[in-house]
Formats: structure tokens, sequence, C-alpha cells
């Protein structure tokens, strides 16, 4: 038995309490236990907030069953990135070159993740004439060309598809195939992915979210023109969340000098100051819930030929200190960072277990209570961190934020008990 002491948030408090956990990495009791500080294992002062362990539901780690991707990025490349940046655990997207899209390919990837002890897990992709898989796992569809093939050309061959899939977890990428189609020989990205393509998709997914009552994800979100349709989907009984970026949260095209574009390019776009803002204030609302980094490595000669993906693992748990820099609170943070991810992935641990068979089970995620794993997210809030190409573990060497200087940095992450 450990225990350890430190300023914990939640959503509904902020409180300085002590943590008993066993040797199995399992929470045994949280409150004021009364342990004298000179008996404590860990203690960790008043610049510092711990958190449940930080999830990032959206990330491309590249691997699959194929190796053709690999040299972006591995599991184990993407599992440090992830230490860097606080994050526990972390959805891996099915865009591969051999996606998981049945029950053989996804079992084929999900054990490539034993070599970081399934702190990465995995969507399974839809594409045209895709079925559910045998047993609960999250879906991720695009409705339009992103990177990888695994994408719908119009939107009634997606419809058909997921009539399949009713009741089914989707996330969605929202662009609309078709105005892709018609700006695609734009001068700028943004232009060739405006704004209207998100939100027509937007309109679309909540459609269809409700036609086939899918419990509807609303992927790396960056307009505020959908937004009002969201709103307006929720008051109607619909069943949506929205993940939202720090790449969307911190920079928009404007900012940005025009030699940069290419280097910051990603699907969805950068985009306007007025949509940072907005998705800003949603944050603060509580009205988004998770945030996720979309981590899409590529190497440097891929960025400068133009391809899409930004990088964001290394970078999460600094961010974060931003983020309680200009206003959200402390129990949001631990909402879209720690709750909300683990009520996420805890709907799928059944099905995970058992694809784990004699490796399993593993604990629930995401929350201080007993019984949940001891996996915890500290930040220094006071300790300021500049982020440099050499402080980056992520394969490719590059992030958007490089120069960036965050008032707070990790301070310390444990993984099922354990210090890492």
């Amino acid at each position: 038995m450990k225990v350890l002491e430190a300023v914990c948030v939640t959503s509904s408090e902020v409180k300085r309490q002590q943590i008993r956990f066993d040797d199995h990495g399992i929470i045994v009791e949280i409150g004021d236990l009364k342990v004298p500080r000179e008996q404590l294992d860990f203690y960790y002062g008043d610049d510092c907030l711990l958190f449940a362990g930080m999830g990032d539901v959206h990330i491309h780690a590249r691997e699959d069953v194929s190796g053709k991707n690999s040299y972006k990025e591995d599991f184990l490349t993407a599992f440090e990135a992830m230490k860097n940046g606080g994050v526990c655990h972390a959805g891996d997207m099915p865009n591969n070159p051999i996606p998981p899209v049945d029950d053989a390919s996804y079992e084929g990837k999900f054990h490539l993740a034993e070599k970081v002890d399934h702190c990465i897990w995995f969507y399974a992709g839809i594409g045209p004439q895709t079925k559910p898989l045998s047993f609960p796992v999250p879906y991720k569809v695009y409705m339009g060309p992103s990177i990888g093939e695994l994408f719908f050309k119009d939107l009634s061959t997606l419809d058909e598809t997921l009539a399949h899939y009713e009741g089914q977890s989707v996330s969605f990428h929202c662009e609309d195939p078709e105005i892709l189609e018609k700006n695609k020989d734009q001068s700028f990205h943004h232009l060739r992915r405006p704004v209207q393509a998100e939100a027509l998709a937007t309109r679309d997914a909540l459609h269809l979210i409700e036609k086939y009552h899918l419990k509807g994800k609303l992927c790396h979100y960056s307009t505020a023109e959908g937004l009002n349709l969201i709103r307006e989907a929720r008051k109607r009984g619909i069943e949506v969340s929205i993940e939202v970026t720090p790449q969307h949260l911190y920079f928009d095209i404007e900012q940005l000098d025009q030699a940069d574009w290419k280097s910051f390019q990603m699907n969805p776009p950068i985009r306007f100051a007025h949509d940072k803002q907005e998705l800003l204030e949603a944050l603060k609302r509580g009205e988004i819930q998770f945030l996720a980094t979309d981590h899409a490595p590529h190497t440097s000669q891929e960025k400068e030929k133009g391809i899409s993906g930004l990088t964001g693992l290394d970078t999460y748990a600094a961010f974060v200190t931003w983020l309680l820099s200009v206003g959200v609170s402390p129990q949001i943070i631990a909402m879209v960072t720690a709750e909300n991810p683990g009520h996420f992935y805890n709907q799928f641990l059944p099905s995970w277990n058992k694809l784990l068979g004699s490796a399993g089970p593993q604990g629930q995620v995401g929350f201080l209570v007993p019984g949940f794993q001891a996996s915890f997210t500290i930040l220094n809030t006071k300790s300021s961190l500049t982020i440099g190409h050499d402080f980056l573990k992520t394969k490719v060497k590059h992030s958007p934020f490089v120069g960036v200087t965050f008032p707070g940095r990790l301070e310390c992450l444990f993984i099922r008990g354990k210090k890492v």
C-alpha cells in the first residue's frame, strides 16, 4: 500500500486529500486519511493539482499490422509522447493501411498494443459496406476524404451503411465531401476545406445520429457556426458530444504568417479568431466534452509537401495549464480530460478485457474513487515550460507549439499506481 497527498480536482470539487492505493494500482480509499506527512509516500504542494489520469480520445499512433506507417509513429513512441504529456490512455483512430473494420482486423491491431500494456485502445472503422463487430467497440466515420482511404464520397452511401450501426457509439469527422470537391482547387488549405463543409456535415451527422439512435461524437470541432446546430439538437434530446483540439483553441489563421500555413495544416483547418474564441467560451461553459489532440504525426518532409496533421500528445499537460490561466475552471478540466474520457473508455472495457483474456482485466479509469485505477496526472501550475524540439518524444520531433511558453508543466504521472 502507498499513500499520496495532493490538491485533488474532480468535476465537483478542488480539495487537498490523501489517496491510498494498493500494489495492483487500484485506489483503496480517498479523503482525510490523517496520515502524518512524514509517513506519506508522495506529497505535492499547493502549486500542484492532481487529476485522475487524463485520457486523449483521439490520436493517430500510425502502427497497424502492415507496419507501413510506423516510420511516422508507432505504439512505443506514441506512448512515450503520451507519458511526456501526462496522458494515461488514448484512443487510436482506424485510418490505417489495413484498417480495423471487422473482428479479425480489430483483434489483430488490438494485440499490437500489448507492448504498451494496452494504454492505447482502438476505434473500429466504418466504410462503405462495413458491418458492426460482434462485440461493442467505438467506431469512427470519415464523412469526406481525409488522410487514408476509409471515407465516404456521398451522404446516401453513408446513410445506407449507418443503418447497420443503430445504437452504436460513432464518432464523426465532419467535412462534407461535395463542398470539399467543389473547393479543391482553392489556393489555400483553409479555403479548400471551408467552414461551410463542417457546418453542413454537422447538420447531416446530427440527422444520422437522431435517425439511427447513435451515441454520437463530433471529432476535432473547429467552427463557431456549427455550435448552434449542436445546441438545438441537444434541446431536442439528441445525444451528441464534442471534441476540441488544443490547436483549434490556441491558434487562428489570422495570427499565423502565410508562410507558416502549410506547417500548421490539419483537417479540419485552423480557423478564424472568432471560431477560436467561441470554442473557448463553449469549453468554459461545459458545452464541450473532450479535449482531444488529434495527434497526427507526419515527417517534416511530408509536412513540407502539404500533408495534413499536427502532433499534440507531448504538450497535452502543459496546454492544460494554459487553459487554467485563461479562465477554464479546474472542475471543467477534470471533466474534459479525465472523467468524460473515462466514461467513454469504461463502457468498452468488458470487450477489451475479453480480448485480453488471461492478461486482463484492466480497471476502470477517469475518477478519483475507490476501485478505479490509481492513475494520476499531476500538474505544476507555477513552473513555466518553453517547448523545444528536444522536449518532444514523438518520433517526428515537431509540434505546432515549438517556441510557445506555457505557464505550467507536467509535474508527475502515475499509471496504475506506478510513477512513470
